[in-house]
């Protein structure tokens, strides 16, 4: 059958092939297309539930909005797994430390489109201390912004 419409069956599987190699690079996205990168923001959170996954981990959590109200959000790190682990942070440490109910503060960048969905660029504990610094370069220096305040963007 494939005779009939020209092909040669190594010239469609090339191209099959080549196919289904570019399709899962265009699928990965960068942080900066899907989140705010450029205004980061602080908050205090409850940990709900950590997953130590691939492509990126993620958190769920708990925030009190200035009204007093309970926000629900989900967010992925900025790092992936393999990132954590050269650190030292494997999957039981990872979780040890964001267990649920523990209080941590969050610096992340707002999903640009609205939600309670970001990506988090560090995390602390309640004494402050760095337990997750996934957004520095070599040396420690910064790479993003990271308002003080504790309130999400206006969107």
């Amino acid at each position: 059958m494939l005779h009939g419409i020209g092909l040669k069956p190594a010239l469609l599987a090339a191209v099959l092939g080549s196919i289904a190699l570019v399709a899962p690079v265009s699928a990965h996205h960068g942080s900066g297309i899907s989140y705010d990168m450029d205004h980061l923001w602080k908050t205090k959170a409850t940990v709900v539930e950590f997953k130590y996954a691939n492509p990126h981990p993620w958190l769920v959590f708990d925030r009190t909005n200035d009204k007093g109200e309970i926000e629900h959000w989900t967010a992925e790190l900025v790092t992936n797994p393999t990132f954590l682990l050269r650190a030292g942070w494997t999957k039981t440490r990872s979780e040890e430390a964001l267990k649920p109910g523990t209080m941590v503060e969050l610096t992340l960048g707002t999903s640009k489109v609205g939600g309670f969905n970001g990506c988090i660029r560090d995390i602390r504990n309640e004494k402050g201390e760095l337990i997750l610094d996934t957004g520095r370069g070599p040396g420690g220096e910064n790479r993003g912004g990271g308002e003080t305040g504790g309130e999400a963007p206006r969107r």
